[in-house]
Parts: C-alpha cells; sequence; structure tokens
C-alpha cells in the first residue's frame, strides 16, 4: 500500500508515518521543512502548494494538519477544501486526524461537545475551526474520505497501550468513565483504518480501552 501523511514533521504525523513504516507500507512524508521522520521518501512542500500530480499513484493520502493561532486556525477549513479539490473523483482514500469537540452529545445529533458547559474555552477555537474542516468533508461527496476523532483528552506523550475502543459520531467514554488516548494509540487506529478501509465518508472516534 502507498500511503501519504501530510504535514507529517508534527506529533501525530511523525507517529502516523512510523507506524506505517512498521506494517511495511510504502510512506511518503509531506511537510514544509526539512524531513524529521522516519520515511526515506519525503516531499518537501507546503500543504497549500500541493498539486493533484503531487498526490497521484497514492492508496491513500493523510493529513495530521494542525493549527494553534489566530492567524492559522482558518486552515482546519482551507486545507480540507484544497486537498478534497485535488483528490475529488479518483480512488484514492482521504484519511483526516480529526477534532473531538464536533463529536455529538446523543442520537439526536442537535449538540455537540464544544456546546457543553464544561468545554475548555481555550480550545473553543480550535474545536470551531476543525468542525468547519468537517463540514466541508461531508460536502465532498466525490471524496473517500474518512474522519477520526480521537477523545476529548488527546495525550501527545500519553503510554503506547495497543489497545483502544472504536466509536462513531457520539461521544462516549471507557469502563474507567474517560475520554482519553495517546498520539500513539490514535495512531494505532489510524493505521488500522487506512489498512481496512472500512468507513468511507463517514466520522468515527477512538479513545482508550
Amino acid at each position: 500500500m502507498k500511503l501519504a501523511v501530510i504535514a507529517a514533521n508534527g506529533k501525530a504525523g511523525k507517529l502516523i508515518v512510523s507506524e506505517a513504516l512498521s506494517r511495511g507500507m510504502e510512506v511518503t512524508a509531506i511537510a514544509r521543512g526539512e524531513n524529521e521522520t522516519e520515511a526515506t521518501e519525503y516531499l518537501q512542500k507546503d500543504l497549500f502548494d500541493l498539486t493533484k500530480e503531487d498526490l497521484e499513484g497514492f492508496d491513500v493520502v493523510a493529513t495530521a494538519f494542525g493549527a494553534f493561532t489566530p492567524e492559522t486556525l482558518p486552515g482546519h477549513l482551507t486545507s480540507i477544501e484544497h486537498l478534497t479539490q485535488l483528490l475529488a473523483g479518483s480512488d484514492t482514500r482521504f484519511i483526516v486526524v480529526g477534532g473531538a469537540g464536533s463529536l455529538y452529545m446523543d442520537e439526536t445529533h442537535t449538540v455537540e461537545l464544544k456546546d457543553t458547559p464544561d468545554f475548555p474555552d481555550a480550545f473553543m477555537p480550535t474545536a470551531i475551526n476543525m468542525g468547519k474542516g468537517l463540514d466541508a468533508l461531508r460536502q465532498a461527496t466525490d471524496v473517500k474520505w474518512t474522519y477520526i476523532s480521537p477523545a476529548a483528552d488527546f495525550q501527545a506523550d500519553g503510554e503506547r497501550t495497543g489497545e483502544y475502543l472504536l466509536g462513531g459520531e457520539e461521544f462516549f467514554v471507557n469502563d474507567k468513565g474517560e475520554s482519553t488516548i495517546s498520539y500513539a494509540d490514535y495512531a494505532i487506529a489510524f493505521v488500522d483504518e487506512i489498512e481496512k478501509g472500512n468507513h468511507i465518508q463517514e466520522r468515527i472516534s477512538v479513545i482508550a480501552k
């Protein structure tokens, strides 16, 4: 399987690259700066400068794009718009590192996690902008996309346990009443979806067991 990982130099991107390589995939890492990943195939290019030709020949294109400043937060939407335009009508699957703020609180799908009283104000701008990216994906009916939301507590340096629980559009917790997952276990779930492709044009979610 041939995989491209965009924003590969970030914490999530590096772990996804590493996990995919450990399973024998052909991985091309893509990022603006010099290669900081384990991938030997590397394209140094800004996400927004990528062309349709750059992404041809891959079975899966993954993006781990993240933005956290007021100036860059709109990139959660514009990056999705750009990449879906490049992949529209192709057989290449598109898998996105998503956010938890847009998870629904129950089956009515009327209230999102970010709308609940205890949602941290500091995370609200990111949640709003990532939600706009998900909305754009839902409109991309000619793209084989999957959006993977992590747990509410997404731990960059958390333990790799090798286990996770898979959910869908609704927020859920484990037997301990927790919604948490490490970046390492999220990468396992992410690459499992790359391998299996079971959730085309769906948002799924993953938490620690």
